[in-house]
């Protein structure tokens, strides 16, 4: 089953074209890994994605939900009412490269705080299911700390959890080890990778090539705002078709 469809994406900030007819497909239970150099676009695919920014044209799709949409003829992208697109920000998590926590609440109330306001759950239910979550990730011991008392790749933790208290069908990664030093960032990737063992279905964008060819199912490399290669991990970074990506990745291996 699909559960995000994009197609034909473009989006410009004034004059500068960031996105150029982009489409992409996400299955259920798939990790897509999105590389590329910076300013490639990657990140303002995601944000796109994920109400951040809205795009210029195409059509953006939520397993059944339409969520923006451009008719034949029309000039631009029409978003759903806002009754719609609540439900379908509640389809998406998102972890961001600089963790985006609420410094004056202890790691509970981080993780429990968007399930009880957003989805009108009860705190009880809530508390528990926020507990277990932490427990997966280590951090059931840190749950009355607060932001600054813990570590950037615990933080991050934490923000990976709190993505996961809303039972999103898909999470969104931006680069979620960019802030982080190489020990903490192996950390964070083992994390992301035993929620690829559980077929949770994420799109990662990220600079770590060892993890993007260990953990996903298929690897889209983008350059310019758009999408010059996608295939499996082995197409990609073992035979790429485009000069463009061969460069890339020999720049990379230097």
């Amino acid at each position: 089953m699909s559960i995000l469809t994009m197609e034909h994406i473009s989006k410009s900030f004034d004059s500068l074209e960031v996105l150029r007819d982009i489409s992409l497909n996400v299955n259920e239970g798939e990790v897509v890994s999105i590389i590329g150099p910076s300013g490639s676009g990657k990140s303002t695919l995601l944000r796109c994605a994920t109400l951040l920014e809205k795009v210029d044209t195409g059509t953006i799709r939520y397993m059944d939900d339409l969520y923006a949409v451009q008719t034949r003829g029309a000039s631009k992208a029409v978003y759903a009412p806002p009754k719609m697109l609540r439900k379908i920000k509640s389809c998406f998590g998102l972890v961001f490269q600089q963790f985006n926590l609420f410094p004056h609440h202890t790691v509970l109330k981080n993780v429990m705080e968007a399930p009880i306001l957003v989805q009108k759950r009860s705190k009880e239910e809530v508390r528990l299911e926020a507990m277990e979550i932490l427990r997966k990730m280590g951090l059931e011991d840190k749950a009355d700390a607060y932001p600054w008392q813990l570590s950037g790749g615990q933080q991050q933790r934490v923000g990976i959890a709190r993505a996961l208290a809303l039972k999103p069908e898909i999470i969104f990664f931006d680069e979620p080890t960019s802030a982080l030093d190489p020990e903490l960032t192996g950390e964070v990737l083992k994390v992301i990778r035993q929620l690829a063992d559980e077929h949770m279905t994420m799109v990662i964008v990220t600079h770590e090539m060892p993890f993007a060819r260990a953990v996903s199912d298929r690897v889209i490399f983008m350059d310019g705002g758009v999408v010059v290669e996608e295939g499996t991990p082995e197409e990609v970074f073992d035979n790429p078709q485009a000069e463009r990506t061969r460069q890339f990745l020999r720049n990379y291996q230097q």
